[in-house]
């Protein structure tokens, strides 16, 4: 793999660590504090979104519908403040089990709601084009069971063309912890190899 250029900011860099578990000693959550662990020693500003325990709505309201002719739709403030989230970061982490082999209700609802037109896409500008996203996603089956049943591919895909790259987040990894209801502590190695996948070296001040 060709080293990652360096993520050039001119301010402190920026992580938004989006959780997405009712129970905060899951493993699930405890992948996400370790994560939270190695982007601070990193030297990233991290903004850990919890989604259940900041009691996110999942469900669309007309208030949220997308219009599609119309990219300056102003939407609820919740979706603008979360918006206003992703656009700080310069690096998204997004930790989660997969259920049902998709997303779980309460992310899938927050990529719908927040991740919307005019704000993620279709707008006059694209606002995530040059961030990094990392989907660590946490998965019951085996590593070969899932890989023959083809859903490493479909999973991967769906996450990063059809919702990172659809919204001009080009640079974007998915890493999934297989045995997730067996794998116990040693699960919590696997973060810091997600993480590089993703992390370039950071140089500061805009040059």
């Amino acid at each position: 793999m060709a080293p990652r250029s360096p993520l050039t900011t001119a301010h402190s860099p920026r992580a938004l660590l989006v959780l997405a578990h009712p129970r905060a000693d899951s493993l699930t959550a405890q992948l996400a504090d370790r994560a939270e662990q190695r982007l601070t020693r990193d030297g990233f500003g991290v903004d850990l979104l919890d989604l259940h325990a900041e009691d996110f709505d999942p469900r669309m309201t007309p208030a949220d519908e997308p219009d599609w002719a119309d990219p300056d739709k102003p939407y609820s403030p919740q979706v603008h403040a979360h918006m206003a989230r992703v656009e700080a970061a310069d690096v998204i982490v997004v930790v989660f089990p997969l259920w049902w082999f998709g997303l779980p209700a309460v992310l899938k609802g927050w990529i719908d709601r927040v991740w919307n037109h005019g704000l993620a896409y279709g707008g006059s500008r694209p606002r995530l084009h040059g961030k990094r996203m990392l989907w660590l996603s946490l998965v019951s089956y085996g590593r070969e069971q899932f890989t023959e049943l083809g859903w490493d591919e479909v999973v991967s895909r769906t996450l990063r063309e059809g919702i990172s790259g659809f919204c001009g987040i080009d640079d974007a990894v998915v890493h999934f912890v297989y045995e997730s209801l067996t794998v116990g502590q040693q699960a919590l190695n696997t973060v810091d190899p997600a993480l590089d996948e993703v992390l370039p070296p950071v140089r500061t001040g805009g040059t």
